[in-house]
């Protein structure tokens, strides 16, 4: 343990690896204002999916394996190659010549930014005693909290093109701009973390390694994308049900084979004997619910504010700033209380309840509802979800010894991601059924069938007309309205005005029904994520809270 360096190291140890943990946060937030810009550029929108994917498919494989290697190892020489991997991967991303090597790069990326996550949470028990730890946590989960803002807000900016030193900026600077913090955050890690010491042989857990990361890569690629991952085989004959139902199964069986090497491997990745521990299990079930209920509300209260109030990227990420300021604010307070009392089982369940009861206030929302009705529910939202989301790594970590804290750390934010990863696929599923039961058949629509024949409306149109295209045409009402109304230039007076009074009445029309469907299937969805926020709470009140060990003991600091 690393109780005994300087406050001086210490700060710059926690500063240089939250540096690094910013980026990984952010990369999640600001590709998405990117997106748009990198398909103009690569005129590939069948492939979009894959971006996104390929960084969310390493990452979650590395998480675990980055932590348990840690523990054989040490923090410094995982976190060093974790900040380089992912530093590399941004700047090849930034010079990606196809859509094909941009894909590439970035499951490099997503290497090292499963690497910075499993270990940048481990850290903060290196460096401090359980009783501290509460106040770094706080801040760590500041981070991700301040990322969901600033990450649409910058990524729109740099794509926009800016003129920075005399150069204009584009979608490639959403990825160049972690090349410098990158490097100083590594040089920082190098110079100031110590090395903890691990004796003996260790003997990796190489079967493991594969069987793990072949089921989560299954599980992934089941729920996320599936369809633009494996195109050629649809096209070819096989249904996407039947390869989804194959990437399940495979993920069960290669799980299940992963079980069993556990039980007999000597140094396993995830030693089953964790679960022997109350809390442990308890928290790797509130993990998985409150990952799944937090990115929900995130990824739909941005489309809902996108969808309704007509905002951009960069606009919706700012209109979060309620819900980021109460997370925030209670994070950081809720730490400082922890390092006073050294108990957390009241903060969670408190923040849960809190949680639970502001999203469900969610429903509340309708298209015409102001936007200070959805601010005041989403501070109380945020507060909720900053006193519990940084204490879940904490109330763990209390329970295991310095051998197994990377192991039983990096687990915690596993099961996070995975709860995040499959929530947001079946949410997906549940806005889309909504939106489609409740318009029918888009080609019905006149207003689709206007844009059939209309030239100013053939890029909106791509892929299939499915609920996404629908929301992706809502918001393109304004660039189509523009093309359209070129084309009305060259009709005669009398007979271009009747024709633009028709399209802008199919378009509002449109509009209205698009926005209302997306509205009320929503609410379903912030019904769901209010109910998985209730089972964490109940979850949390079998927890049998052991109080954080004190400092006095420890050796001084300076």
């Amino acid at each position: 343990m690393l109780h005994n360096i300087t406050k001086r190291q210490k700060l710059i140890v926690m500063l240089s690896v939250m540096s690094a943990l910013l980026l990984v946060a952010l990369d999640q937030t600001i590709i998405a204002t990117a997106l748009g810009a990198i398909v103009k550029e690569f005129n590939s929108y069948s492939s979009l999916g894959f971006v996104i994917t390929a960084y969310m498919l390493t990452s979650t494989v590395t998480v675990p394996l980055a932590g348990k290697l840690s523990d054989m190892f040490g923090r410094r020489p995982l976190l060093i190659i974790g900040v380089a991997i992912f530093t590399i991967g941004s700047l090849l991303s930034g010079m990606a010549p196809s859509i094909e090597w941009l894909i590439a790069w970035r499951a490099l990326q997503g290497i090292g930014g499963g690497i910075i996550t499993a270990n940048a949470f481990t850290i903060v028990g290196d460096l401090f005693s359980p009783r501290e730890r509460g106040k770094w946590q706080g801040l760590i989960g500041a981070v991700f909290g301040m990322s969901s803002v600033i990450g649409p807000l910058l990524g729109g900016w740099l794509t926009d093109g800016q003129t920075i030193f005399g150069l204009t900026t584009n979608w490639r600077w959403t990825f160049l701009i972690n090349v410098p913090v990158g490097i100083v955050a590594a040089l920082l890690i190098a110079r100031y973390t110590p090395q903890t010491k691990h004796e003996g042989v260790h003997t990796p857990d190489y079967l493991g390694a594969a069987f793990i990361t072949v089921s989560l890569s299954a599980l992934v690629l089941a729920v996320d994308n599936t369809q633009v991952v494996f195109n050629g085989l649809i096209e070819n004959g096989l249904s996407l049900n039947f390869i989804k139902a194959t990437l399940f199964v495979t993920f069960l069986l290669f799980g299940a084979a992963f079980i069993w090497v556990e039980k007999h491997a000597k140094q396993p990745i995830l030693p089953l004997r964790f679960f022997n521990k109350k809390t442990y299990s308890l928290m790797a079930i509130v993990s998985v619910l409150f990952g799944a209920a937090f990115l929900g509300v995130i990824l739909y209260l941005t489309q809902f504010n996108q969808q309704v109030f007509g905002a951009t990227a960069s606009q919706a990420g700012l209109m979060l700033l309620p819900m980021v300021g109460g997370l925030m604010v209670s994070s950081i307070a809720i730490g400082q209380l922890i390092a006073k009392t050294g108990k957390y089982k009241r903060f969670i369940a408190i923040g849960l309840g809190m949680a639970a009861i502001s999203i469900l206030a969610l429903i509340t929302l309708q298209s015409d509802s102001p936007y200070w009705h959805q601010a005041v529910i989403m501070a109380f939202a945020g507060l909720g979800l900053g006193m519990a989301m940084p204490i879940l790594s904490l109330a763990v970590q209390n329970e295991f010894e310095q051998k197994d804290l990377g192991a039983a750390t990096s687990s915690v934010q596993l099961f996070r991601g995975l709860g995040s990863t499959v929530g947001t696929a079946i949410f997906s599923g549940i806005l889309t059924a909504g939106i489609l039961t409740a318009i029918g058949d888009p080609n019905n629509i006149p207003y689709i069938q206007t844009l059939k024949v209309s030239p100013a409306a053939s890029q909106v149109l791509q892929g299939d007309l499915d609920a996404d295209a629908l929301l992706r045409i809502n918001m393109a009402k304004s660039q189509i309205r523009d093309g359209a109304e070129q084309a009305f230039t060259n009709l005669p007076a009398p007979v271009a005005e009747a024709a633009k009074q028709k399209f802008e009445s199919q378009q509002q029309d449109f509009s209205t029904q698009v926005v209302d469907a997306f509205t009320k299937s929503l609410h379903n969805i912030f019904m769901i994520a209010s109910l998985l926020m209730v089972l964490a709470f109940v979850t949390i009140l079998f927890l049998e809270e052991k109080k954080l060990r004190d400092t006095q003991h420890m050796a001084p600091t300076e």
